[in-house]
């Protein structure tokens, strides 16, 4: 209920009215203001604190290396497969997943033949193998022992004592040269082969050879002439000067050929020292993967030889397969010399028969 003093007109109480109204209308506007700001304010506060938030996920991974893919073979279906092994045998096996930087080398296999009686085969030859000797890399065989390579020096005994007694029947130089002519022949078109000859001097096969019991001049290719002296014995002959080198030959039809003709006809000289000879195969370059030596002889110091040369020969990966003709009184020396290289040991017999003791 409203007081309007006495004393006012009625105008004036009416205006009054009117301001109080007015005011009461004012105040209710800026109440209804001043809630409607607080919430607002309040809300400016209080909804970022309930708003979900959500955080970034962040992963770590180890760095992947690269796998490697390998190549699988294809198996063919028509190839029998051979019988497991034993389970005895399969526990030595020890595998293993992890990758390595160094490359295993495959080293190579000499293939011996499986009988070590004496006599294998008829006589010299018959049933020895035939074919052209291929495989991986090449090779040929040389008394019975098969070699699988693409580097094969031969070192042969041409000394005067191949001849052998009166009645030997072949000799052991008509052995020797039926044999390596035949594993010329059965050299394959991919292997490299050297010949290199010798009694007291050393020479490549095809060289010219004019000596003497005390010296021997080797004439070679590009006619150079090399010299080696001796104090009269057979076992002391050395090279004076410069060495000769021994170059690899190609497996060419036409060298097979030339090399089967100078097996054939290369007399033989007086002295026996093997030494020299292997040596110059042990240093050819490229070096060769395999040596075929042969001798009948016998030589003071051999036994130094044989570890002397055994020695260098493992150093630089070289087998060395030895064939002892007829005489065994070498036969100790050049079982050591193959055995230090990982080569094979063979005795030829008289008649051609012949053992394989390693």
């Amino acid at each position: 209920m409203s007081i309007v003093s006495s004393y006012a007109s009625p105008d004036a109480a009416e205006a009054l009215k009117r301001q109080r109204r007015m005011a009461s209308i004012a105040s209710l506007a800026i109440a209804i203001l001043t809630v409607v700001l607080v919430a607002v304010v309040l809300a400016l506060f209080l909804l970022p604190a309930l708003r979900m938030q959500s955080s970034d996920i962040v992963a770590y991974s180890a760095e992947m290396e690269e796998e490697e893919v390998v190549e699988q073979p294809e198996i063919t279906p028509q190839v029998r497969r051979q019988p497991s092994a034993p389970s005895s045998a399969m526990a030595k096996v020890i595998a293993t997943t992890v990758p390595s930087p160094i490359s295993v080398p495959v080293p190579d296999t000499e293939t011996p033949d499986p009988s070590i009686d004496f006599g294998d085969g008829d006589d010299f030859g018959d049933g020895w193998g035939e074919g052209s000797g291929s495989g991986l890399g090449g090779g040929t065989s040389f008394f019975g022992v098969t070699s699988r390579a693409e580097r094969i020096a031969y070192v042969i005994d041409y000394s005067a004592s191949m001849r052998g007694p009166p009645k030997e029947d072949p000799s052991r130089a008509d052995l020797m040269r039926k044999e390596l002519k035949r594993s010329v022949d059965r050299i394959a078109a991919k292997t490299n082969y050297a010949l290199i000859f010798f009694a007291g001097p050393a020479w490549v096969a095809g060289d010219e050879v004019d000596w003497t019991k005390q010296k021997a001049t080797i004439t070679g290719k590009g006619r150079r002439k090399y010299e080696w002296k001796s104090g009269g014995k057979a076992h002391e002959w050395e090279q004076v000067g410069k060495k000769e080198p021994v170059e690899w030959l190609s497996a060419t039809e036409g060298q097979l050929s030339k090399s089967r003709k100078i097996i054939e006809k290369t007399p033989l000289v007086w002295g026996t020292r093997w030494d020299n000879p292997l040596q110059m195969a042990l240093d050819m370059e490229p070096r060769p993967q395999v040596i075929y030596f042969m001798t009948d002889g016998v030589a003071r110091g051999s036994d130094k030889w044989a570890k002397e040369i055994g020695a260098r020969a493992k150093s630089r990966g070289i087998k060395i397969n030895c064939v002892a003709m007829m005489q065994p009184k070498a036969h100790d020396d050049m079982d050591d010399l193959a055995k230090r290289t990982g080569g094979h040991f063979t005795i030829v017999m008289k008649g051609g028969q012949r053992k394989k003791v390693r």
